[in-house]
């Protein structure tokens, strides 16, 4: 990265803020995707979490960092990676960067392969270039579920712990 494409990105990283991420997705949008995820958890014994950032820190900008490592520590920080059949997956929105991270837990990982994560990426990504990102988290979540209903699905009587909430996190 160059130094003008840096700068760029530093401006544009300060020039965000939470309410550029809740003007993206306001409260009612929030809403209808917490009762989505709700929704798809009844189907799967994996957890999802939706986590939404206007800008990066400026920690991470001064050391030129992706949008993945900033997806990866929240990941951690979420407790995503502490699911009991380790199959967390995180989608992570980054409004400054228009950068969509999937991440997920090893034991869906050993599962998945990196080209059908991309194919996700990709889906969600064309959605919010066209500002639709509650259609895109939407689609995203949908795609998420599909993989987890195969690889983990919740058996007839089966009873699920929920063992993260459900509400997308908007970081401040």
């Amino acid at each position: 990265m160059g130094l003008w494409t840096h700068f760029q990105r530093l401006v544009k990283h300060c020039w965000l803020d939470v309410a550029d991420a809740r003007r993206a997705v306001p409260a009612d949008a929030l809403e209808r995707l917490t009762q989505r995820v709700s929704a798809s958890e009844q189907r799967h014994t994996g957890e999802i979490r939706i986590c939404i950032e206007a800008s990066l820190p400026l920690s991470y900008l001064r050391r030129r960092a992706p949008a993945r490592e900033r997806a990866v520590m929240l990941f951690g920080k979420l407790r995503v990676w502490d699911t009991a059949h380790n199959n967390g997956v995180l989608v992570y929105l980054l409004l400054a960067d228009h950068a969509i991270e999937l991440v997920a837990d090893r034991g869906l990982n050993e599962r998945v392969s990196p080209a059908e994560w991309q194919a996700m990426v990709a889906h969600l990504g064309t959605a919010l270039q066209a500002g639709q990102y509650e259609k895109g988290l939407t689609t995203a979540l949908e795609e998420v579920s599909a993989v987890l209903v195969r690889h983990f699905p919740l058996l007839p009587g089966g009873v699920r712990a929920n063992e993260l909430p459900n509400a997308p996190v908007l970081v401040v």
